[in-house]
């Protein structure tokens, strides 16, 4: 018997989500998972990333934000037109409020490169001077992809600071602009640092393919962090190839990062 291995990571991902939510929140008792709850339907690799609009007050098929869910009452249910894609944050969104997905579900948590083979990926991409040149190149190569890549700069090799570029990915990853963020400075180490501060944000500096793919399964990083001096070109482009092939990994390691995010909350709570 032949299995997709979309089909296997779609479904895998759906269990996952199923289980995701907030320990203790309004879609269960507390010590219980709850929150999203995703059915999957139809062939696989039939996602698409677009532009989101609204018809008569329901949201076109492209990309599903937060946002999206603001008519929703809590508890209720929001059907997923065909060919959208739902961003990390608006599942984080139905997750505290308990709202669950029906229809044909696509998400950044599968494969990202192949889950959405038949439309391109917004792909925000910035660098300080230090990884202006792997910049180009990323860029070139995402463009050879069929993906649209969002240059946020910089746009040269004077210098500049880090932490300005990696807000700009960060925030068009945590606003649905784009499906995933990449930043490239001198190490990949401050980029990462600050990019974690945006809420919602799962950095993850990675220096080989092992440590991109482990970022994705293990910690469903949505951005990636490189040291540009650091990677040859090829090294540098295997990297983000194997981040945006890994699908998130299985329910044990959403529930790990569900912690992650309960964290985040706790200190949002008393730090304002």
């Amino acid at each position: 018997m032949n299995l997709d291995p979309r089909q296997i990571a779609r479904r895998a991902l759906g269990r996952a989500l199923a289980q995701r939510g907030s320990l203790g929140g309004p879609s269960g008792p507390k010590g219980a998972l709850g929150g999203v709850h995703v059915s999957v339907q139809g062939p696989s690799g039939e996602d698409r990333i677009g532009s989101t609009g609204r018809t008569n007050g329901t949201p076109s098929a492209g990309l599903i934000t937060a946002a999206d869910l603001a008519e929703v009452s809590d508890g209720g249910s929001f059907s997923v037109p065909i060919g959208a894609t739902i961003t990390d944050f608006a599942c984080e969104e139905a997750s505290r409020r308990g709202i669950s997905f029906s229809g044909q579900i696509g998400h950044f948590g599968t494969p990202l490169a192949e889950g959405n083979s038949k439309g391109p990926l917004r792909i925000a991409i910035g660098s300080d001077h230090g990884g202006y040149p792997l910049k180009c190149d990323l860029i070139d190569w995402i463009r050879d992809l069929g993906h649209q890549p969002i240059d946020l700069g910089c746009h040269g090799e004077s210098a500049v600071d880090y932490p300005d570029f990696a807000e700009a990915v960060a925030d068009a990853v945590r606003d649905g602009r784009c499906a995933v963020g990449v930043c490239i400075d001198g190490a990949g180490i401050g980029s990462t640092m600050a990019a974690n501060k945006v809420p919602g944000i799962r950095a993850a500096n990675c220096y080989d393919v092992a440590s991109a793919a482990n970022a994705r399964e293990h910690n469903y990083a949505n951005v990636l962090c490189l040291g540009g001096p650091k990677l040859a070109p090829s090294a540098a482009l295997e990297i983000l190839r194997t981040f945006l092939t890994t699908p998130w990994g299985a329910e044990r390691h959403g529930r790990r990062v569900e912690k992650i995010t309960q964290i985040e909350r706790r200190h949002a709570r008393t730090h304002p």
